[in-house]
């Protein structure tokens, strides 16, 4: 193994340590839990979707995601609405109160991170968020899964 990979490996390890860390606290403080803020932010990203394009964009299979889908709809943050290109699929998207506890989550991870990123100049934290978007980008080209960006 390389060691400037093994420092990568490393370093992208106790990042997702982290991150996992504070969005767990978010789930704590009443917020979204990781697997609804992703999945809200692929709708708010993407549009509707389909429970199949749900299960391909995730590479997960359909039960799970039904019951994924049951509990934001239960909790009013998403609903199912006729395909608005006629197709026969309903699709799902997200509710004004989806967007809202979603933007209320985000709020709260980029205060996080303005704390983390404080003394950083503008330059390092733009570098930092190239050096992101071409680690994930790149990761999308291999795995053949792109993720749509505003």
């Amino acid at each position: 193994m390389d060691k400037h990979t093994d420092l990568v490996e490393f370093e992208s390890m106790l990042l997702g340590r982290h991150v996992h860390m504070s969005i767990r606290s978010i789930g704590d403080d009443g917020g979204l839990e990781r697997g609804a803020y992703i999945l809200l932010s692929r709708l708010r990203v993407e549009g509707a979707m389909s429970i199949g394009q749900l299960a391909e964009a995730f590479e997960l299979d359909v039960s799970t995601l039904n019951r994924r889908t049951a509990a934001l709809s239960r909790g009013g943050l998403i609903e199912r609405i006729p395909d608005p290109e006629g197709g026969i699929a309903r699709k799902f998207r997200l509710t004004e109160a989806g967007e809202r506890e979603l933007d209320q989550a985000r709020s709260w991870n980029v205060a996080g991170l303005d704390r983390v990123l404080e003394g950083w100049s503008s330059e390092d934290v733009d570098a930092f968020a190239d050096y992101l978007r071409r680690f994930n980008t790149d990761i999308e080209r291999i795995s053949g899964r792109p993720w749509p960006r505003p």
